[in-house]
């Protein structure tokens, strides 16, 4: 799933000591307290995500804005989409139209696209990266690499999920090299999907993983189908390969924020437990 302007979300979860939990992170899209970065910075994150922009269309963060943010000791990247596109961007409306496909049923107004055509690097992925190397970001948070398993196949001119998924990598892979080779040390960190690590060169080009719902889908609906015990798999395949796992799960219930806490610090995973809608950093786990 990803994360829209409607239901965005920001969060913070650290571990209780006699768990031995990691450090925490705060992930937030929208609703920002004045406009500003300022309560980010004073929380007791290690890391933070954020819009490219403020109002999650033009109004980008500036490099001072980043920096006092980083100059807390935070680590902070830039969220943006690689696999589909939300129609309040601003490339949307003088997008072509043949790189559209179909509407992502759970997100309206969000579409997936042809994000293996060199187009869409030229006219969104590139310059997204551009602008979070401006604004002195430490790395970039990619949602919708699952755009391979949920586009149309009747929109990618005759390519199979295997095709789909090869170009997928591959476009990871391109953003690593292009942004790594402009700034050394850039960190590349994609949302879900983690099952990518078995395509040639992936797990390279990465440094961490953002995973969703691994313990807990929205709201408080514990994850056991098949798909929750797989994607576990090759996210601790990944940790244990040293690339770090920021974990966001849905769940209010105490009992639920505390097991989802608990599967954290026994997984070294850095988590936060926050609910789909969130606009405001959640309490860390207690």
């Amino acid at each position: 799933m990803t994360v829209l302007l409607a239901a965005l979300t920001v969060a913070a979860c650290t571990s209780a000591p006699d768990t031995g939990g990691g450090p925490s992170w705060a992930y937030q899209l929208q609703n920002y307290k004045d406009g500003r970065l300022d309560e980010l910075a004073a929380g007791p994150y290690e890391t933070v995500v954020v819009d490219l922009a403020r109002d999650a269309h033009s109004d980008f963060f500036t490099a001072d804005e980043v920096d006092a943010v980083r100059a807390t000791g935070k680590r902070v990247l830039a969220y943006f989409e690689i696999g589909s596109i939300e129609d309040f961007r601003p490339e949307y409306k003088t997008l072509p139209r043949d790189l559209i496909g179909n509407e992502w049923a759970d997100w309206p107004g969000e579409f997936f696209v042809r994000y293996y055509d060199d187009r869409w690097w030229e006219l969104v992925v590139k310059p997204r990266v551009d602008q979070a190397i401006r604004a002195g970001f430490d790395g970039a948070y990619l949602d919708t690499p699952l755009a391979y398993e949920e586009i149309t196949l009747d929109a990618v001119e005759g390519r199979n999920r295997e095709r789909l998924a090869a170009d997928m990598a591959s476009l990871v892979k391109r953003i690593s090299a292009y942004a790594k080779g402009r700034v050394p040390g850039f960190l590349v960190v994609p949302q879900n999907s983690p099952e990518l690590r078995h395509q040639p060169g992936y797990a390279e080009a990465i440094d961490g993983i953002g995973m969703e719902e691994l313990f807990f889908r929205a709201t408080d609906e514990r994850c056991d189908e098949d798909w929750c015990a797989e994607n576990l798999a090759d996210t601790r395949a990944l940790r244990d390969a040293g690339k770090f796992v920021l974990s966001v799960d849905y769940a209010t219930k105490a009992a639920d924020v505390r097991a989802a806490c608990k599967h954290y610090a026994t997984e070294r995973f850095t988590g936060t437990v926050t609910v789909l809608e969130l606009d405001r950093p959640a309490q860390p786990c207690p």
